[in-house]
């Protein structure tokens, strides 16, 4: 799951609930909105199982060395 997956889900719930709220405003018959409301909560719950993979999946390790650091020996005094 990417963050991008994650943020078309989320703009997908968002649409949903745009169109809910406008067919109220326009008058819509119960029935629809019932419709358009349970449309509106499989797209949360789309957004949700993505938002839980992309949290619960083990973040990629970078397995690439660090850079050698210089060691500064100390010149003894004489």
């Amino acid at each position: 799951m990417t963050s991008s997956e994650l943020e078309r889900a989320e703009t997908r719930m968002r649409q949903k609930w745009y169109d809910l709220v406008m067919a109220e405003q326009q008058g819509a018959s119960m029935q629809v909105l019932e419709r358009m409301y349970n449309l509106y909560m499989l797209a949360v719950e789309e957004y949700n199982h993505c938002s839980r993979q992309l949290h619960d999946e083990p973040q990629p390790v970078d397995h690439t060395p660090a850079p050698a650091q210089r060691i500064r020996h100390k010149k003894k005094a004489s």
